[in-house]
């Protein structure tokens, strides 16, 4: 990040965001999984959400210091663009040492808990999911039963139904918001009330969420929002109204992401199925985040009406595919309670083993809606 303020030419640009690519690209699945170490499954979101609030609030932020630091261009012969890369891959730095010292690897490793503190977290977790805890050591076959998960894939979609709009609006917010007519620098403004209001919106789903353990109704909401902001922004409505749309998209997307993150990190179990989950789900998905960065183009400003159009297109998909998750997985619980019962009638009973091997397929696991 730092060094895309240093560039001189295109390839030394390609360059730098491949490297800043590969070290981010394990760095948001990383982090969730990491949480879902630590955390029940029913309280998870709002930690997610936490930290990605933080990305919310940076893309209000970002606004501001951007606005601020292009009044350096000119500076050690250096435009406004370049200090912008260089203050802010700075700071991610200094964070990054930071928490190669202070972060705590598992609950176990936590020195700053007591035993009886430590053991309570443990507890907790293992429990969570199952009544007879998770399988902990690693098989080649969780790879494949990952592989082979129907559920893995359905939430792909979802991601990307939400991805596509989230990149989307925060690559392009201050370029839709300069087709209004304004000047590049008070666009760059303009851009940070509606992540603050995301932000906020972020914050409220994800505690309402953990409450009410279930994540569908927010994934929703956060869909019928994008629906609304991109439908006003393709017509010929008023610049007011469209700026109006725009924090309906921004916090459509920013909001209802945790909620597609948590959502099947709450329904696979065993850490490393869940690992490998996990990082299907956000490395496939993030294809459409990709696709999504390149369908404002110049020409078709201001009105994108081809990029609002694709992104209509992308919650079209989440609409499509959340009630069909919803469904396959209120079928399956239905199914798994009454093959309990009978079993309970017969006098079957599954062995501890048998439960931790099944995971998410064995007959006391319900998954989160």
């Amino acid at each position: 990040m730092t060094l895309m303020g240093l560039v001189k030419n295109y390839p030394q640009l390609v360059g730098t965001r491949v490297a800043l690519g590969i070290a981010e690209a394990g760095l948001f699945p990383g982090v969730v999984y990491y949480l879902t170490l630590w955390y029940p499954r029913h309280m998870i979101q709002f930690r997610v959400g936490m930290f990605f609030g933080g990305a919310t609030l940076a893309g209000a932020f970002s606004g501001l210091l951007a606005f601020g630091i292009s009044f350096m261009s000119g500076t050690a012969g250096m435009l406004g663009w370049s200090w912008i890369f260089i203050i802010e891959g700075l700071a991610t730095v200094v964070v990054g040492v930071a928490a190669f010292f202070i972060l705590v690897d598992f609950p176990h490793t936590a020195s700053f808990l007591t035993p009886e503190e430590r053991a309570y977290v443990i507890h907790r977790k293992k429990y969570d999911n199952s009544s007879v805890g998770e399988e902990e050591h690693f098989e080649l076959r969780h790879i494949w039963e990952t592989l082979l998960d129907w559920q893995v894939w359905l939430h792909i979609l979802i991601y990307m139904s939400i991805i596509a709009p989230l990149y989307g609006i925060s690559l392009f917010l201050p370029s839709i918001i300069n087709g209004f007519g304004y000047s590049t620098a008070i666009s760059q403004l303009l851009t940070v009330p509606p992540y603050v209001f995301a932000s906020a919106t972020l914050i409220v789903w994800a505690v309402w969420s953990d409450h009410i353990r279930k994540r569908y109704p927010f994934v929703l909401a956060g869909l019928t929002f994008c629906l609304v902001g991109f439908l006003i922004n393709i017509t010929d409505a008023p610049m007011g109204a469209k700026y109006f749309g725009t924090f309906l998209i921004v916090a459509g997307s920013y909001a209802g992401f945790p909620g597609v993150v948590a959502w099947l990190g709450n329904n696979l179990a065993g850490h490393y199925k869940r690992g490998v989950g996990m990082a299907l789900h956000i490395g496939i998905g993030n294809f459409g985040g990709a696709i999504a960065s390149n369908i404002y183009r110049t020409q078709d400003g201001p009105r994108y009406i081809l990029g609002h159009a694709l992104e209509l297109m992308f919650v079209g998909i989440g609409f499509v595919v959340v009630p069909i998750t919803v469904l396959a997985y209120k079928r399956i619980n239905a199914r798994r309670a009454a093959l309990l019962r009978e079993a309970d009638e017969k006098g079957a009973r599954f062995s501890p083993e048998e439960l931790r091997r099944l995971g998410d397929r064995a007959p006391d696991f319900r998954y989160t809606i």
